[in-house]
């Protein structure tokens, strides 16, 4: 893949897509239930939250750490802690990473979130779902840009 693929720049860094959607991310500590986990992730309809003691990040727990640690292996999410099922080390990225980066990232190590770490502090988190956006807007602005022009009306 070009660094320019059909107008999109996989050069940009990821602290522009953290402007546009926001710094917030939802965390849970290593001694919550795994239960308190769940029904955090289907309250806030997200698939994953990070792990967080004194506010360091020390893990990450998916759908898919419930799926496979919990539920297969014949647990209680009532009696199991985030910390006993939470994936660690966590893969981070700092703001300075590319999305070109980011996009190789998930597609080989086959993850699905990203936290976005600065100075040891989570200062967001990326998704597959926010990279996806990401392109199909930079494709609709280029769209844009390529239909004034044959319009007559380039420079909008």
């Amino acid at each position: 893949m070009t660094p320019s693929a059909a107008g999109i720049d996989l050069n940009e860094s990821v602290k522009h897509l953290l402007a546009e959607k926001g710094e917030g991310v939802s965390s849970i500590s290593p001694d919550a239930t795994v239960y308190d986990a769940v029904a955090l992730l289907s309250e806030k309809r997200i698939g994953s939250l990070l792990v967080l003691s004194e506010g360091r990040l020390v893990g990450i727990i998916t759908e898919r750490d419930y799926a496979r640690k919990v539920i297969l292996k014949g647990r209680h999410s009532r009696e199991t802690r985030v910390g006993e099922i939470m994936t660690t080390p966590v893969l981070c990225i700092t703001p300075e990473h590319s999305v070109g980066q980011c996009m190789h990232l998930i597609t080989s190590r086959r993850i699905r979130h990203l936290p976005v770490v600065a100075d040891e502090r989570v200062v967001g988190l990326l998704s597959i779902g926010d990279i996806i956006n990401w392109m199909i807007n930079s494709q609709k602005e280029t769209i844009r840009h390529l239909t004034n022009y044959i319009t007559g009306s380039y420079p909008a």
